[in-house]
């Protein structure tokens, strides 16, 4: 009966296209993939955790709100991911419509500028440990990597490339933090909160030096290299 099973999955994959009932069901149930696949193999992850520490170095609480972040995050991701999702597009889906490749090949060539791109933006040193995890031997080249490894070790990578750049954007304004509870300090105003003071200056100095522009283009250059 398994067999049977696979090979009627079988046939279906290599059919040249799927009738429409079946089309629909899986772009509904890609649909309902779409948060996790934003999260997973684009990078949200890091331009999310930028914008968080931005916040947190000025010193604001809830400005900007959460969704003004993630809406800044999401589309600074699609802007982006654009031309990798262009390629994939054009290499997989454009033919699997135009009835030229089957759902197999559609989503093995769909697949492939997608894994360039994380390919492009993991460390080595986080593909070594996701095989040392998962007890697996490394590969002999890239090509050879399966998403199950690449992507957590995709996510390893964003989450460290989103802290270095935090860190980076945190330290001139804690030297602020720090400089003003110095002046505070040597005045004898010890009662009066170093931030009441800084963070006029920070959103000022912030404004001036056209912050969110530098951010972005900040983000975007550091997926581009």
């Amino acid at each position: 009966m398994s067999s049977s099973i696979g090979q009627q999955l079988s046939g279906i994959f290599e059919s040249a296209r799927l009738s429409a009932e079946m089309e629909t069901f899986l772009v509904i149930t890609a649909l309902s993939f779409l948060p996790f696949f934003l999260v997973a193999v684009t990078t949200f992850t890091r331009n999310i955790i930028v914008l968080s520490f931005l916040r947190h170095a000025l010193g604001l609480q809830q400005s900007p709100p959460n969704i003004v972040l993630i809406s800044l995050a999401m589309f600074i991701t699609i802007f982006t991911m654009s031309p990798v999702f262009e390629k994939s597009f054009n290499m997989g889906v454009q033919p699997y419509f135009a009835e030229t490749q089957n759902l197999n090949d559609s989503l093995e060539n769909s697949w492939m500028p997608i894994k360039g791109f994380l390919i492009s933006q993991t460390h080595e040193s986080d593909i070594k440990l996701i095989y040392k995890l998962s007890k697996q031997e490394l590969p002999n080249n890239s090509s050879e990597l399966t998403p199950t490894t690449l992507i957590p070790a995709f996510l390893l990578s964003e989450l460290k490339t989103g802290f270095k750049i935090g860190f980076i954007i945190f330290l001139p304004f804690l030297l602020i933090d720090l400089v003003m509870a110095a002046i505070l300090m040597s005045l004898g105003m010890i009662m009066v909160p170093p931030i009441t003071i800084s963070l006029p200056l920070k959103i000022m100095l912030f404004v001036v030096v056209d912050g969110w522009g530098l951010i972005a283009e900040t983000l975007v250059a550091s997926a581009s290299g």
